[in-house]
């Protein structure tokens, strides 16, 4: 159960640099979709708080930031056309890589 809420959380991540990103625009702010990032910052909060009851601080926050970085750049390349360069590609893989294995450590 905490693993599925610190991934459930990882998701809950990706709402609010989105929000954030369109959340200004050239006519002003959209409170949509900084409420948007707001509910997804609380959302976020509050399933890493119930997934830090069983799994390690230091593990749950490292996965729970991971995801949600991973998350951020995908969007960013799906959404808003962000280079998908070799480099940045290999680097996210790489924090794949680590909250994979902090998963397979904590077991």
């Amino acid at each position: 159960m905490a693993w599925i809420a610190l991934i459930i959380a990882g998701i809950f991540e990706w709402g609010w640099p989105l929000g954030l990103k369109l959340g200004l625009s050239e006519q002003g702010l959209r409170w949509g979709w900084l409420s948007f990032s707001l509910v997804s910052m609380l959302g976020s909060g509050t399933l890493l708080l119930i997934a830090q009851r069983t799994i390690p601080m230091g593990t749950a926050y490292a996965v729970w930031t991971g995801i949600g970085a991973v998350g951020a750049f995908v969007i960013g390349l799906l959404v808003f056309s962000e280079p998908a360069t070799l480099a940045r590609l290999f680097f996210v893989g790489l924090i794949v890589v680590g909250i994979v294995g902090l998963k397979l450590a904590s077991s």
